[in-house]
């Protein structure tokens, strides 16, 4: 995996793989994600206001790794067995370590997220978060945060997207929304958490 050409032109890694995940079995797993996951909309703090999102999320995790972002916390759910294996088969494939799973469904195109970094302290410092789509193909846009240069990569269902060392750092990165996606997108990232929370 890691043989991938960087997207990045400096400051940072992030590697793409198209179809990782052959068509069937991403259609099947996004079948069992949507009935199978207790989805609850998304809640951030704006402006000393707790703000829900048409965005859900859910979040799965090693027992005792809780996460805050946006000052919400969220306590672990448990691994499923579909998200165990998912989860090993990404360590395989990446060589790399992850203790938790913060899932997202976007139910249509007008379901995004904007500018940040995935840099929070509970976060080990420059580990890697490895991002599975599954549904919609969806554009995503990086931005370095002292030259504004960008980077757009079309994530595709199926696909593996790797981000590592300075990345969080140095970029930030978005998912627009857009009229022309009527279709839901579910999106895995896998994470590896500080074990002194």
């Amino acid at each position: 995996m890691m043989s991938f050409q960087n997207l990045l032109p400096m400051d940072g890694e992030a590697y793409y793989e198209a179809g990782m995940i052959e068509p069937a079995h991403s259609q099947r797993l996004m079948d069992t994600l949507l009935n199978e996951v207790p989805w609850q909309h998304d809640e951030i703090m704006m402006f000393g206001k707790r703000v829900v999102m048409a965005r859900k999320v859910a979040w799965y995790a090693d027992e005792g790794l809780s996460y805050t972002y946006s000052a919400v916390k969220k306590k672990p759910l448990a691994w499923t067995p579909v998200l165990r294996d998912l989860k090993s088969s990404i360590e395989e494939r990446t060589s790399e370590k992850f203790n938790a799973s913060l899932l997202n469904l976007y139910h249509h195109g007008m379901e995004g997220m904007g500018w940040h970094s995935d840099n929070e302290k509970s976060l080990v410092s420059e580990s890697a978060i490895a991002s599975i789509s599954l549904g919609a193909d969806r554009p995503f846009r990086f931005r370095h945060k002292a030259s504004g240069e960008a980077v757009n990569v079309m994530l595709g269902s199926g696909s593996l997207l790797i981000m590592k060392g300075a990345t969080q750092r140095c970029w930030k990165h978005m998912l627009p929304k857009t009229k022309k996606v009527s279709l839901p997108r579910v999106n895995l990232t896998f994470r590896l958490m500080c074990r002194h929370q």
